[in-house]
């Protein structure tokens, strides 16, 4: 079933193992391509500097009935993998690295995912 997308991430929408993330603003679908197109961008503009951590996981199979097929003669085969993101999740993280190639990096991992989303850091809860 595709489920319901509305209301915002109550899990995984702090930067919880790096110091900076990239947050989803909208609701979307991520297929695993689009997952590893942003990952392979981002590595890449890092020069293999700093550690990264992907905070989604296609787990939601997408299945689709051949063209031209009649109804009936039951469901169709997975075709991809989808991770279900809500507002407020976070997607990458990085660290080890500064601010400025961090954003940089953000910005094109974010250009391969079918969503807005912004550049977040980590917020140190405890006072200090």
């Amino acid at each position: 079933m595709r489920g319901r997308r509305k209301g915002m991430a109550y899990r995984g929408s702090t930067v919880s193992f790096g110091e900076f993330g990239l947050q989803a603003l909208e609701a979307a679908w991520v297929t695993n391509r689009q997952i590893e197109a942003a990952r392979v961008a981002i590595t890449r503009f890092m020069k293999r500097g700093g550690k990264m951590w992907i905070r989604i996981f296609p787990d939601k199979p997408v299945t689709v009935k051949p063209a031209e097929t009649r109804m009936g003669k039951g469901k169709g085969s997975p075709e991809f993998w989808v991770a279900v993101v809500k507002p407020g999740r976070v997607l990458f993280e990085l660290e080890g690295i500064n601010v400025d190639l961090a954003k940089k990096a953000m910005r094109l991992g974010a250009s391969k995912l079918p969503m807005k989303t912004k550049f977040v850091e980590r917020q140190n809860l405890a006072g200090s």
